[in-house]
């Protein structure tokens, strides 16, 4: 992945992409074009699913005792 994909939030990448997919849907590129854009979008889309899963684990980190106390919070190791 590109550092420039990866400096994106995930807003960014997420509308980059949505960009990419209506250029590709409306057929109007050149071959070439379309070559680029298609591996830009795939750069994107594992950026946001990279954001997705990262943000996934910290919410599972949330434990919920079992004795009915106030949900606590574990620290994220992204190892």
């Amino acid at each position: 992945m590109s550092a420039e994909a990866s400096s994106l939030t995930f807003e960014q990448a997420l509308s980059e992409l949505e960009q990419i997919v209506q250029k590709l849907e409306a057929g109007d590129a050149s071959l070439d074009d379309a070559i680029k854009a298609y591996s830009r979008g795939i750069e994107l889309k594992n950026q946001c699913q990279q954001r997705l899963e990262s943000a996934r684990l910290q919410v599972e980190k949330i434990q919920f005792p079992t004795d009915g106390s106030n949900a606590v919070t574990e620290p994220f190791d992204n190892e």
